[in-house]
């Protein structure tokens, strides 16, 4: 028996019914938060050493960094701490009043 032409030649389906190639997931879309300062105010309640071990405590900054933003904190009233957006901002304000220091927020300019 013979074959048909229709028969050796692989079968392709009709592209109208073919499912559409799968495409990667869209990623979803990185939008910029604002940016707010993280700034600490001197006080006279607490000492110098306790300021340095909440910041290293609540912040990524080394012992170093902290010393220093405590030191300028001390001699002009106040220092930037870090900047981040808006809500991380606010839970830095939340959790230093908890260690009983005073910081506030604002918009980075």
């Amino acid at each position: 028996m013979g074959k048909d032409k229709d028969e050796s030649k692989p079968q392709v389906g009709n592209p109208s019914t073919q499912a559409p190639p799968k495409k990667a997931p869209a990623r979803p879309r990185r939008r910029n938060l604002p940016r707010f300062k993280v700034l600490l105010h001197n006080d006279d309640h607490n000492t110098m050493e306790y300021v340095v071990r909440v910041i290293q405590k609540l912040t990524p900054l080394s012992k170093e960094e902290a010393v220093l933003r405590m030191r300028e904190a001390h001699e002009t009233g106040v220092s930037l701490l870090l900047v981040t957006h808006k809500e991380r901002a606010e839970l830095y304000v939340e959790q230093f009043a908890s260690c009983g220091l005073t910081t506030t927020i604002e918009p980075e300019s």
